[in-house]
């Protein structure tokens, strides 16, 4: 048994631990249960063979780490970008192969309203796949300046 799991060391009361459970699921799916399994539905149509509970936690990993560049960056664009880019801040937390995925599921489930519809499966990879593009033309090295001869 890992020491976290006695929770000796937490002082907060069973109250405040629900109340910060119930502000994480209100955050983590603003839509409920509906929204949850919708997305669940398009992850297993996407990886068939993915563990739905560790995807669920890469993708509120994912989500969380879109929310604060979009916080600190100010505009989507460049949030997208950073995490796009910067993925090896992130390599710990993402595989930087799947970050491409990740975001476009994050970026889908921003759009998403009370109707909880999603984008369908052919939307997603084509998402991924640009952003797979807008990764490759940030490694493309830049035109070298010509030295003048004298």
């Amino acid at each position: 048994m890992a020491l976290g799991e006695f929770k000796l060391f937490q002082f907060k009361n069973r109250k405040q631990i629900e109340k910060e459970e119930q502000e994480y699921a209100v955050w983590a799916f603003p839509y409920g249960d509906t929204q949850r399994e919708r997305l669940c539905e398009l992850v297993r149509e996407i990886k068939p063979k993915a563990s739905i509970p560790l995807y669920l936690a890469s993708f509120l990993t994912c989500k969380e780490l879109y929310e604060r560049e979009l916080k600190n960056s100010g505009s989507n664009e460049e949030a997208v970008d950073r995490m796009i880019n910067v993925v090896k801040d992130y390599g710990n937390l993402i595989n930087k192969k799947e970050m491409p995925m990740y975001l476009a599921l994050v970026l889908a489930d921003a759009d998403v309203d009370e109707n909880c519809k999603y984008p369908s499966a052919e939307e997603i990879h084509a998402k991924v796949q640009e952003l797979t593009e807008m990764k490759k033309e940030k490694k493309k090295p830049g035109k070298k300046l010509l030295k003048i001869k004298k």
